[in-house]
């Protein structure tokens, strides 16, 4: 089956099932117009050139005017149905590609690479092109063929033997094609995934390649990469054109055995030389669907495993999009029972058997060597993992019956990598609640402190920051996001690491400013900031994915500093 399960692909065919059915009554009258031309051909031979019919001859060549004029305007309205199919495809299998990428969880994303979710918007462009372009015009006239075989039968029957024979040689081919080039097309495109996984890291990691002088080494693994793909395109190459050549000699040896047995036929006057003409004509377009089958068997193998995958990919668990219940603002409890986590089933956990209670409100800090679980923890905090036992409370309730959209109102977040998205500082900072209106910006750039900055700038919250925020320090971008968590105004904030792009300053102004939004938020804050860890209320130190120490911030931070336990970045 070519389509899975086809429950993504339903839906979008099930509006365009009437363009089908007419795209299918526009091939069978073309059809038959076609047969009218060895039809033509065979007349001309027995009844004029024989009787010298001249008055026929012109009636003939203007009802075959006329034939080939509907012919010409049917096929034009067949190309421009196709056309429609195409763009409906493409927008129904695209749109619904984008919404299930947006709502696969976070660790579903992160265990496959970038290229990988990539290209699955290519094998769109395949499914659209198998199902709408010429290979889809292929098998609208595959099933007609019995029109030509069956007016061969009748015209010509002793040489019709001779087209089964040749048929059966050409499916052959088909099936010995579709199994060598789809393995080869297969191999082409991990070779493909392979090469743009390296173009991809290059371009994130430019600034990295530049500095370390990087390009030499870059390069010859680009090459290598390069050229691997190119052997599997050459490979793929050849065998196709191996089975189009084998095509195109069976097409001529049908003609030559026809033309050959015929005039046998016709010595024996079994048949006249219209007929062979005729049976000529019949036959090339008998077995002409077949060799553009041949042809497009790369488009109908990469159709079927671009389906396959979108197939594995729609069968995805996704976060909850919805809940059964819209709950009131919480009060910002957050606690853990007994939580675990692994990255994979066979791997070891990374966060092991932790239970925890924060809140409601007050600066709640996690720190810890690299490697002990920080930043996953905060990210089972918030719902984009699951927890691999135990669970994850916000108010006594499982933050697994929220949607993401609840969770993300309901707890906002800055990562230590603080993206942006090109555009400007304020449309960043509205980023997510888009009907935010300006009051609301402002409120958060000036809880975040971006606001102190910005008003120095010549354009203000509409200056261009660039691709990622390039054009900004990193405290700047980091003080946008913290602006951007907070527009919502939620109840807990988790922070990874918000004082590293800091200096000392800022740095006290940062927790200064963490300490009078604790008072009516939970802030839990992953940080090895002193300025930060002396005015939290309590601190958690993670080894190895457990709790070592646990407690009141003042008690626990002379222990740390005791144990020379100075935590570094997050994992």
């Amino acid at each position: 089956m070519i389509f899975g399960s086809r429950t993504w692909l339903g839906p979008a065919l099930k509006p365009i099932r009437g363009l089908y059915r007419e795209i299918l009554t526009v091939s069978l009258f073309t059809n038959l117009i076609a047969l009218s031309v060895p039809l033509f051909v065979l007349q001309v031979y027995d009844k004029v050139v024989g009787h010298a019919g001249l008055t026929t001859l012109q009636a003939l060549i203007i009802g075959m005017g006329v034939a080939l004029g509907f012919d010409f305007v049917l096929r034009q309205a067949r190309s421009r149905t196709l056309q429609r199919v195409g763009l409906r495809i493409d927008v129904q299998v695209g749109r619904a590609l984008f919404s299930k990428f947006s709502a696969l969880p976070l660790a579903t994303l992160e265990s496959r690479p970038t290229s990988f979710w990539q290209a699955l918007f290519h094998d769109v462009e395949m499914v659209r092109n198998g199902l709408s372009g010429a290979a889809a015009a292929v098998i609208a006239d595959l099933p007609f063929i019995v029109f030509y075989f069956g007016l061969i039968a009748v015209i010509a029957a002793p040489i019709a033997w001779v087209l089964l024979v040749m048929l059966g040689l050409l499916v052959l081919l088909a099936i010995a094609s579709a199994v060598v080039v789809g393995r080869s097309s297969s191999r082409e495109r991990e070779q493909a995934l392979a090469r743009d996984g390296l173009l991809g890291e290059m371009i994130a990691g430019r600034t990295t390649v530049k500095a370390l002088s990087l390009d030499k080494d870059m390069s010859a693994q680009w090459e290598a990469r390069q050229a691997d793909l190119i052997e599997s395109a050459l490979t793929r190459g050849r065998q196709a054109d191996a089975f189009h050549n084998l095509g195109f000699t069976v097409n001529m040896t049908t003609t030559v055995l026809l033309t050959s047995f015929g005039a046998l036929a016709v010595l024996e006057q079994s048949m006249t030389i219209g007929a062979l003409v005729a049976a000529n004509i019949l036959g090339s377009r008998f077995i002409a669907p077949i060799v553009q089958l041949l042809n497009n068997w790369r488009t109908f193998a990469g159709l079927r495993q671009s389906a396959a995958r979108l197939d594995e990919v729609f069968a995805l668990a996704e976060d909850r999009t919805d809940a059964t219940l819209e709950l009131p603002r919480p009060m910002g409890r957050l606690a853990t029972e007994n939580v675990s986590f692994a990255y994979q089933e066979e791997s070891a956990p990374v966060i092991s058997q932790i239970t925890m209670r924060l809140g409601p409100s007050g600066l709640h800090a996690i720190v810890g060597p690299n490697g002990s679980g920080k930043t996953t923890l905060l990210n089972l905090l918030q719902g984009l993992y699951a927890p691999s036992d135990g669970r994850v409370l916000l108010d006594e309730a499982d933050v697994s019956q929220f949607s993401r959209k609840q969770l993300s109102e309901r707890i906002g977040y800055v990562p230590q990598d603080c993206f942006l998205f090109a555009g400007t500082i304020h449309d960043n900072i509205a980023k997510g609640a888009e009907m935010a209106n300006d009051e609301a910006v402002l409120k958060a750039a000036q809880l975040a402190g971006v606001h102190d900055f910005v008003i120095d700038l010549p354009d203000g919250y509409g200056t261009e920051i660039g691709e990622a925020g390039r054009r900004l320090s990193g405290g700047q971008r980091q003080r946008i996001s913290i602006a951007r968590a907070l527009l919502r105004d939620p109840p807990i904030l988790l922070l990874d690491e918000p004082t590293a792009n800091l200096d000392q300053e800022a740095t006290d102004e940062l927790a200064g400013r963490l300490v009078e939004l604790a008072k009516t938020r939970t802030i839990v804050v992953v940080t090895h900031s002193p300025a930060v860890l002396r005015l939290s209320d309590s601190i958690m130190v993670l080894q190895k994915g457990k709790i070592a120490l646990a407690g009141r911030g003042a008690e626990i931070l002379p222990r740390i500093l005791n144990r020379n336990l100075r935590p570094a970045a997050s994992e």
